[in-house]
């Protein structure tokens, strides 16, 4: 009875608690990269750095636009870095997550499978 109790919470609590556990992660690790909005935001300035509206010579107005062009770029680059980190880390975590998930129904089967391999005599050291 307490075998067949610890497999239906395996198969069953167990599985849908490891599956929660995946979307929770996954659904922090999206909110953390919020690559949504680092694409909206994509050719934004970097930190928000702007020279804003300049009047004055064309001297100081081309400088105030080289400033703002630049700081643009920098934040599109330090953008285009999270957006491959967080792709990598989003589907990093699915595959070995998922991974969990497909090898968390096969534990159960393990202590059969060595005492099988125990009864028939095999030994890893001997291949």
């Amino acid at each position: 009875m307490f075998i067949i109790g610890i497999l239906q919470w395996w198969y069953g609590r167990g599985w849908v608690m490891r599956v929660t556990r995946l979307r929770e992660k996954l659904m922090s690790t999206l909110d953390y990269f919020s690559i949504d909005l680092l694409l909206r935001t994509f050719f934004s300035p970097f930190r928000q750095i702007s020279a804003g509206r300049v009047r004055g010579p064309l001297g100081v107005q081309m400088r105030a636009f080289f400033d703002r062009l630049i700081s643009r770029v920098i934040g599109a680059m330090i953008r285009f870095t999270m957006i491959i980190f967080g792709i990598f880390a989003i589907v990093m975590y699915t595959v070995v997550g998922g991974a969990m998930v497909a090898v968390w129904g096969v534990i159960p089967l393990l202590p059969v499978l060595g005492v099988v391999l125990f009864v028939s005599g095999w030994v890893p050291w001997s291949l």
